[in-house]
């Protein structure tokens, strides 16, 4: 069994936690109307200095197989919720 390593949590608790935050959890609510459809392939392309590694963080966080219920967004179940 392979050690399972996550980058993105500790990068995206230090973000969360600084002075200045930019909420972009808008994308998850957006990333899970897209699983196990056709569309599930997302490339985020913005300038440069647009926040798009604090994204991946965020992700990475939220996907993550540890158990973290200190984001709000993980008591969201709107991914359940079939799509109109």
């Amino acid at each position: 069994m392979g050690i399972y390593v996550n980058p993105g949590k500790k990068n995206y608790q230090m973000a969360v936690n600084s002075e200045i935050f930019v909420d972009k959890s808008e994308m998850i609510y957006f990333l899970n109307s897209l699983v196990n459809t056709t569309q599930r392939y997302v490339s985020v392309s913005r300038p440069r200095r647009f926040g798009k590694t604090l994204v991946a963080d965020m992700i990475c966080a939220y996907y993550d197989r540890e158990d973290d219920r200190q984001l709000p967004v993980k008591s969201n179940t709107q991914y359940l919720k079939p799509r109109k």
